[in-house]
């Protein structure tokens, strides 16, 4: 094999790992944080709540085009909405009980998972204060009263939990 081709399939080969290694990395839409309590557990002598919490990584979408319309002579959200996904941070918590309710419940948990959210922030819609070209009167616009509305945000996610006791930690 020349040395051309192999230093060829050799960066090729690079890319294609390159490539490999940084999709995962992409997909990841929340980052697990943990918080180390085993150092103050042992220091004081005490069994503590385990915490971990999840951070959301905002992903920017595309914003839709605007829609040109019969009648306009400025295309509907002129201004777009930007989508933007993202999710409310999550939390997963265990904490021992002293055997309150009985010999069967060492601990309580309490399981908020990081979930969805979907979100578009407001857009604009304009119209000139001019109508469409008139033929009857040799191919001028009219004259209307301008229109200017705003495009609502919106907001949907949903959260959940789930909150219970049982034996272990």
């Amino acid at each position: 094999m020349k040395p051309t081709t192999r230093g060829t399939l050799a960066a090729a080969l690079t890319c294609a790992a390159a490539a490999a290694s940084v999709a995962p990395a992409a997909a990841v839409s929340v980052v697990p944080v943990p918080l180390p309590l085993d150092g103050i557990g042992q220091s004081l002598n005490m069994e503590l709540p385990e915490l971990t919490g999840e951070v959301p990584v905002p992903m920017p979408g595309a914003p839709e085009g605007p829609r040109y319309t019969e009648g306009h002579l400025i295309p509907q959200r002129a201004v777009p909405q930007l989508p933007l996904g993202a999710g409310l941070p999550g939390a997963d918590l265990r904490a021992p009980l002293p055997h309150l309710l009985g010999d069967d419940f060492d601990h309580a948990a309490l399981d908020a998972p990081a979930s969805d959210i979907r979100t578009l922030g407001p857009g604009v819609n304009l119209d000139a204060p001019l109508t469409a070209p008139d033929p009857d009167d040799f191919g001028l616009p009219g004259p209307k009263l301008p229109e200017v509305g705003v495009v609502t945000p919106v907001l949907q996610a949903v959260p959940g939990a789930d909150l219970g006791m049982a034996p272990g930690l």
